[in-house]
């Protein structure tokens, strides 16, 4: 995984501050290049009468995305390049700009109607989460109120498979040239009572889950700090808050092994992880 060339998606609202916050954060601790964009959708061209009303429509959209990029300029300063980019879909917009510009990552804000501190998948989003060809990195909810100062750990939530290998050899690129520790954690979901035959299938599950870990470790460890960890609990949730997180963490997820090749594509659990993670999490597109 590469950060040479990070694309933020920047919209007219206070929540659009998470995304650029986020977004200038990794360019700063990896010297990659941040360019800026504001999604807006183009005018009709209407002959006849309505000319006037499309030529207001135009002036209005290119002031509001003047001012998005405005704002977005105070909070980043001339260290970014500032664009405008039209389409009808502002997901489909950035998967268009980011092939266009060769970006390497896409980083938008939450949706609203989600907690502070955490992910709502919006349309933005679930338009990015099931067609970008590069590794889309969502804010939570209130981040650019007290963002770290750094990125301080890598966590790749891992289920033994060939996607979820692609995604611990990307994250470890991701973990050096962050100059970060790494993590790799499963989830283990589990039902409160047990008769004994579930029991010992589930202490099983525990000790294979565990096996799995230190093998995916394994061969990273030579260039970086890796950790392993399973979490159990009764949901998603519940199992994510059994673990410590730092201030500056960083959650990967794989993309659904049922998606395309080179896309990024959210399966269910992947959208249970997001939902219910208190910190940024990129998911990685899928690879062969």
């Amino acid at each position: 995984m590469r950060f040479d060339n990070i694309l933020a998606g920047a919209i007219p609202e206070p929540r659009g501050r998470d995304g650029i916050v986020l977004a200038a954060l990794l360019a700063k601790q990896t010297g990659a290049r941040l360019t800026v964009a504001a999604v807006q959708p183009p005018a009709w061209t209407t002959p006849g009468p309505a000319r006037a009303e499309e030529t207001a429509w135009r002036t209005y959209l290119e002031e509001q995305a003047e001012s998005t990029l405005t704002q977005a300029r105070q909070i980043v300063g001339d260290d970014a390049d500032y664009v405008i980019h039209m389409h009808k879909g502002s997901g489909r917009g950035l998967v268009e700009l980011a092939r266009r510009r060769g970006a390497d990552v896409v980083v938008i804000g939450s949706a609203p109607g989600g907690g502070k501190g955490r992910i709502e998948i919006g349309s933005t989003a679930d338009q990015l989460l099931h067609s970008s060809s590069v590794p889309v990195l969502l804010a939570p909810r209130g981040f650019a109120d007290e963002p770290p100062g750094a990125f301080e750990r890598i966590t790749v939530a891992y289920r033994r498979g060939p996607s979820a290998d692609a995604a611990v050899v990307s994250a470890a690129r991701a973990a050096a040239a962050l100059e970060v520790p790494l993590r790799l954690v499963t989830l283990v979901v589990s039902s409160g009572r047990r008769v004994e035959v579930e029991e010992r299938m589930l202490e099983r599950l525990r000790d294979q889950t565990a096996a799995d870990l230190r093998a995916a470790a394994r061969g990273h460890r030579r260039r970086l700090e890796v950790e392993v960890e399973v979490l159990e609990g009764r949901n998603v949730g519940q199992a994510l808050a059994t673990a410590s997180w730092v201030s500056g963490e960083l959650l990967l997820c794989a993309s659904s092994t049922g998606g395309p090749l080179r896309r990024v594509f959210l399966g269910d659990t992947s959208v249970k992880i997001v939902r219910a993670a208190t910190c940024p999490v990129m998911i990685l597109t899928r690879q062969p």
